[in-house]
């Protein structure tokens, strides 16, 4: 795995042990709401992943894309599919998510997703 990922999933893990053993029962619900979210159902979860994808790209929230483009891989979406989900998040969200964007190249050409 390439460095921004793994110091991404490393960063990631310790906080969210940190914020769910702090013990607040809204947070760790709304974990649990979001983890619920993503599981397989009417839709596959490489599908969701992509509106995941799509969606943070909207809100320009770069952990959220790294995230979504990592669980992507994962669930073996290509880079025709990631590039798909990115240019629904371009159109919907606009030229301001292109900073954004440039990242999340830069992230699919780290991971190196065919």
């Amino acid at each position: 795995m390439s460095g921004k990922a793994e110091k991404f999933r490393k960063e990631r893990e310790v906080g969210n042990e940190k914020i769910l053993g702090a013990g607040s029962k809204v947070i760790q619900r709304f974990f649990a709401l979001d983890t619920g979210a993503y599981r397989e159902g009417a839709l596959p979860v490489k599908t969701k992943e992509l509106m995941g994808l799509a969606a943070s790209l909207v809100l320009r929230c770069d952990d959220c894309i790294t995230y979504h483009i990592l669980r992507c891989a994962e669930e073996g979406a290509s880079k025709a599919e990631l590039i798909e989900a990115l240019e629904i998040g371009l159109v919907v969200g606009g030229s301001i998510v292109i900073p954004h964007l440039r990242r999340a190249y830069l992230l699919l050409e780290e991971i190196e997703v065919v």
